[in-house]
């Protein structure tokens, strides 16, 4: 019997397939979150290492650009910042914060 006295085939509740395909959803936007990471972590790796080839410090003064790991890394860790303030923020309606 429904709850709220209508026919039964009127009441039918969401069953394994419905968690199922709510499963996939959210697997699918983090597969998203991640390409995009990805992506930012490979454009700013290359980036930091094309910087070091062809402006970087010479003299070993420089911290960041002296040598090619830390270019790279740095490059890297900047890529995903860069590639995750692109990120859209979703908001319910309800939300006022």
């Amino acid at each position: 019997m429904c709850p709220h006295g209508g026919q039964r085939f009127q009441c039918v509740q969401p069953g394994w397939w419905y968690h199922e395909l709510e499963w996939k959803h959210y697997l699918i936007a983090d597969m998203k979150t991640w390409m995009i990471w990805g992506l930012g972590l490979v454009v700013g790796a290359t980036g930091g290492y094309l910087y070091w080839y062809y402006v970087g410090c010479t003299s070993g003064s420089c911290a960041i650009t002296s040598s090619p790991v830390n270019s790279t890394i740095y490059g890297s860790v900047m890529g995903v910042v860069l590639a995750n303030s692109f990120r859209a923020n979703k908001k319910k309606e309800g939300d006022n914060q």
